[in-house]
């Protein structure tokens, strides 16, 4: 418990996030993992569920791992996988950050939407 830190709301995230060795989302239910994306985006290798948007967020055994909700056993074996082998750690971070940016990046995702849009209406 001592090496646990609830920070309550912040300001500046991305500086917490930064300084983190990995991030545990272990939701039962996720609709996207935007948290995740976040975490991915400071260069922080992601344990999340195999659940609604996270496995095309995350890629097991790359730049983080999926668990089945409820799997404690499983998050905790590969967090302490990352922790104890921190070059891996870094290194899943850095194709995190990658990954995050070459799939999500604003600007090369808008066009694509944009372009789904024009079709369907087109369609109409």
């Amino acid at each position: 418990q001592k090496d646990v830190f609830f920070l309550g709301k912040q300001s500046n995230v991305y500086e917490k996030l930064a300084a983190a060795d990995l991030f545990l989302l272990p939701s039962q239910l996720e609709s996207f993992g935007l948290a995740a994306l976040e975490a991915m985006a400071c260069e922080v290798p992601v344990i999340g569920t195999n659940t609604g948007g996270m496995p095309e967020v995350v890629e097991h055994g790359v730049d983080g791992y999926l668990v089945e909700p409820g799997d404690v056993q499983s998050a905790a074996r590969y967090a302490i996988e990352i922790l104890s082998r921190p070059d891996r750690g870094r290194e899943m971070g850095k194709t995190a950050r990658s990954n995050a940016k070459k799939k999500f990046c604003a600007s090369d995702v808008i066009p694509v939407y944009e372009s789904y849009y024009k079709r369907i209406l087109s369609e109409s």
